[in-house]
């Protein structure tokens, strides 16, 4: 049975690859993470999800697995992991994994037994059809880029792929695939996990026929083409189908098993992203990412669209999350114009919403999108389409941990090159200057961890009482947010007159008339002691 103990939780993503190397090959690792635990519980995050671990050959580093409960070499062992797990909740920390369940690599045992046995066991483990006339079974795109399909003449057959030809999709219609994958997720439950992010859960289950997307009439004339279908389609029959709720089902009643978790990630070709609340529930998924916020303008009245979406489409029951980046996204300092007073404001507005936040390796420092050379480009995507699109890697650079050549991450050479700003942008020096943003994240998680009303009151709003400013109320406490680059004067009841619980800025302009909101200014106005507080 779930405790809910994620609806409390901070959640801080290591990208593992990135994070803290112990050996000097370039590569982050296990050993390097445990190093670095005291600097995370000293942060006030709650759980670490680890990007892909497993046994990996890496042409989407880690997202196309070939082992499930393995660890790729390059990162450590599965003892190391244990080890990890356990450090981890010496502090107070709790480990979540990446489950990438949707398809693996075509490296890994399964689909080598599927292409050469086809009557065998693992013979239906993947989705394999005959084409039409030599053509792919149907037009589904890749999101990489090409036709969703490939022909493996060891079989004689088209294999699914919804994104790289190296990472088959997984038959999900097919009992034993689902049996196997809930045996790999309890094998590391059994050994301390606290949960799973489910990488792309939406796109298990497929149209059991296979039919053709329709195609969108709404690009003006960008019909994608062969070079990239995937554009020019409504995915109606490769995600979100119906039959994936009692699938759900069973993982959930394994997770809950173990007072586990389950994050799920959607694809969405809408980018509004609201389609994931049907998937949250007592019966399906703990969580489910919402990306809208991520994918605002920076704008009141844009922020106040997605935050009303997500709560509404949830409902009352449903518990959010927000994202401001991950290693799919560029980094929230760079998207909202390199500007640390509106990272600052986005770490506020995270920490005071209903919900769980979730913070990517890197952004406590405002570390920016880097924008790297074509021959260091590693991302599949971003090799196949430069220069239109750069890939993901600019997200994914070291972690700054110190001034030095290579940012303290490695002492050899990093496996992605580390951003120029390391001299000023690091842990070092940020835990060293009063006001960082390292610092201010720390004061954020603590503060929504100290409030009983941030962490678990109800919400009230968001609402717009000017164009610039964002207001809501959580249980007892009253938040506002001035996104402009104007000050703003907001009037205040009586009932207003409380304590700070969190401010941006360190101090208030509080008057007679009401509380003057200094540019990219966020506030949180606490309950008074109950024999002051006149609302009672």
């Amino acid at each position: 049975m779930s405790t809910g103990w994620w609806r409390d939780a901070a959640v801080y993503q290591v990208y593992l690859r990135s994070f803290q190397d112990s050996n000097g090959d370039g590569v982050g690792d296990l050993e390097g993470l445990r190093r670095r635990l005291p600097y995370l519980a000293s942060l006030g995050v709650d759980v670490l999800w680890l990007s892909p671990v497993h046994p990996s050959p890496n042409v989407d580093f880690g997202y196309d697995v070939s082992d499930y409960q393995g660890v790729h070499p390059d990162l450590g062992s599965v003892e190391e992991l244990v080890a990890v797990i356990a450090a981890a909740r010496a502090l107070g920390l709790r480990v979540l994994l990446d489950g990438v369940f949707n398809h693996t690599s075509d490296q890994h045992p399964w689909f080598q037994a599927s292409c050469m046995e086809p009557e065998g066991p693992y013979g239906g483990f993947y989705l394999w059809r005959d084409g039409r006339d030599g053509r792919p079974p149907n037009n589904w795109g890749s999101t990489f880029g090409g036709a969703a399909w490939r022909f493996v003449a060891a079989r004689g057959q088209w294999v699914l792929h919804s994104f790289a030809p190296e990472q088959p999709d997984l038959n999900w219609r097919n009992p034993a695939v689902v049996d196997a994958v809930l045996d790999s997720m309890a094998f590391w439950l059994e050994r301390g996990v606290c949960g799973f992010r489910l990488d792309v859960f939406n796109c298990y289950l497929k149209d059991e026929a296979l039919r053709d997307n329709p195609r969108r009439r709404d690009l003006k004339g960008l019909a994608g083409g062969a070079v990239y279908p995937f554009i020019g389609q409504h995915h109606i029959h490769d995600r979100d189908h119906p039959d994936l709720r009692p699938v759900l089902q069973r993982m959930r009643r394994l997770a809950d098993a173990y007072d586990a978790v389950l994050v799920g990630e959607t694809l969405d070709e809408t980018l509004r992203y609201d389609n994931a609340a049907q998937w949250v529930g007592p019966d399906r998924l703990h969580l489910a990412f919402h990306f809208r916020l991520l994918h605002s303008r920076w704008s009141a009245r844009a922020f106040v669209a997605a935050i009303a979406a997500w709560t509404e489409a949830l409902g009352p029951a449903g518990w959010p999350t927000w994202v401001l980046s991950n290693h799919d996204f560029p980094r929230v300092a760079t998207r909202w114009g390199g500007r640390e007073d509106r990272a600052r404001l986005a770490a506020f507005l995270v920490c005071t919403l209903r919900g769980t936040p979730f913070l990517y390796q890197g952004d406590e420092l405002g570390m920016r999108q880097a924008r790297l050379p074509r021959d260091r480009i590693q991302d599949p995507p971003g090799r196949r389409f430069w220069p239109l699109y750069r890939g993901r890697d600019g997200a994914r650079t070291p972690m700054q941990w110190e001034a030095g050549p290579a940012a303290g991450f490695t002492h050899g050479t990093p496996w992605l090159p580390v951003q120029d700003d390391r001299a000023v942008r690091n842990v070092a020096a940020m835990e060293a200057t009063p006001g960082s943003l390292l610092r201010f994240w720390r004061t954020a998680l603590a503060a929504r961890r100290g409030s009983t009303d941030l962490l678990r009151g109800p919400q009230v709003g968001p609402d717009l009482p000017s164009d610039a400013v964002i207001r809501y109320a959580r249980g007892r406490a009253r938040v506002m947010l001035n996104l402009g680059d104007r000050p703003v004067r907001v009037a205040l009841s009586g009932a207003d007159r409380r304590p700070v619980l969190l401010s941006t800025h360190g101090s208030l302009d509080r008057g007679p008339d009401g509380l003057r909101l200094r540019t990219c200014e966020g506030v949180a106005l606490g309950p008074l002691p109950e024999e002051m507080d006149p609302t009672g």
